[in-house]
């Protein structure tokens, strides 16, 4: 909504749905003074009660812990390291919880996922079993990121893609993201008076993507961290809406009409399987497979890698750690992500090497694949259903 209070989105259904992720930023928790507020908050709640109502169930995403904490502190002790950071998420994780315990009926669940809960395939399916397990509840977890151990370099990110991955970890049908504006411009409306709404978007293409703006100041995500999030929820088969959550007339037609005002962003009918959607979206350990274009075009036409298409390896990992796996040539075009069947050490030794010298390279073997096809996703490939 504009300094005028007028809309530029008209209204649209709600897609179809029975189980959504509600992902909700800090910008609307915020009461511009760094305290927490209720006064987005409330209208929320209320349609989450409204849904559980209808038999519906909803995963929270709530930003807001960091900037909570801050409130705690003397402003001269607010500038600080990555540490002050985790300490300030464990000052205002408390609070953020006890805001929405306060007004939604339903038992509240804190959920704080960490890097190694997405990327460990284990952790993954434990962290969707407590999830499910909690809506079979009844309750309404509430997920963050655990940004008390989170050191920079293994962050899942912002809460945008965080909800993405939930969306698809506990198979919601929708993901609505509330935000402090109506919605996705062709530019960023703050900044350019001719920005025009973009009601629905089909399929997210780099056009789509130039469209983002910044971040904004309380969030560390902003337009394009929320075109990303509905792009992996797309990847899933999951529909994703964007609104303006500080509009209570907009959350009413929420929960009254089940109608928005904001951006559709569609989900194609095929998709990614479970698995696959992991091996594509879940972090990875930082490892790269350089591979020549013999292995690019072989694992395209669905094979295994083998060592003998392996020109170099770039940092570190473990067997069984999910790696980027990239071609050697000028554009290092990324090809597939998949687990490695050996250590980096051990791919360095078999790099360029035949499968019938593993064993007596290394001493042992795990196979003949340093990737094996089934724990490999092709990124180029056609989604399947």
């Amino acid at each position: 909504m504009n300094d005028r209070g007028i809309t530029h989105f008209s209204e649209q259904s709600l897609p179809a749905w029975r189980r959504a992720v509600l992902k909700v930023g800090s910008s609307l928790l915020a009461d511009g003074q760094g305290e927490l507020s209720d006064r987005n908050a409330h209208p929320l709640a209320q349609f989450i009660a409204a849904s559980h109502a209808a038999g519906r169930e909803i995963v929270l995403v709530s930003s807001g812990a960091v900037a909570a904490g801050r409130a705690r502190i003397p402003a001269e002790l607010r500038m600080g390291t990555l540490v002050l950071r985790q300490a300030l998420a464990a000052l205002g994780q408390t609070r953020m919880i006890a805001l929405w315990q306060s007004l939604i009926a339903a038992p509240v669940a804190q959920v704080l996922l960490a890097h190694d809960d997405v990327r460990n395939r284990r952790r993954y399916l434990n962290a969707r079993n407590t999830l499910l397990e909690l809506l079979r509840l009844g309750s309404v977890p509430i997920v963050n990121e655990n940004d008390t151990v989170a050191v920079e370099e293994l962050k899942l990110g912002d809460n945008d893609n965080l909800a993405a991955i939930v969306a698809a970890l506990v198979d919601a049908d929708l993901l609505l993201i509330a935000s402090d504006i109506e919605g996705l411009y062709t530019a960023n409306p703050r900044h350019d008076p001719a920005a025009q709404p973009v009601e629905a978007v089909a399929a997210i293409t780099p056009q789509v993507l130039a469209m983002a703006g910044e971040a904004g100041a309380l969030g560390t995500g902003g337009m394009r961290t929320k075109i990303e999030a509905a792009q992996k929820a797309a990847s899933a088969g999951i529909a994703t809406v964007l609104f303006d959550g500080s509009v209570a007339a907009g959350i009413a037609a929420l929960l009254t009409q089940g109608r928005f005002r904001g951006t559709h962003f569609a989900a194609p009918k095929l998709h990614l399987a479970a698995r696959k959607y992991w091996l594509r979206h879940a972090p990875d350990s930082g490892g790269v497979i350089h591979i020549d274009a013999g292995a690019a075009q072989a694992l395209a036409g669905g094979k295994s890698l083998l060592p003998g298409g392996i020109v170099g390896i770039q940092g570190e990992f473990a067997r069984g750690d999910l790696v980027r796996i990239v071609r050697a040539d000028a554009d290092k075009t990324p090809v597939a992500r998949g687990l490695a069947q050996y250590s980096a050490g051990e791919v360095r030794r078999l790099a360029g090497r035949h499968t019938r010298e593993i064993e007596s390279l290394l001493g042992f073997s795990y196979g003949d694949t340093v990737v094996r096809r089934d724990d490999l996703v092709v990124l180029e490939e056609s989604l399947a259903p």
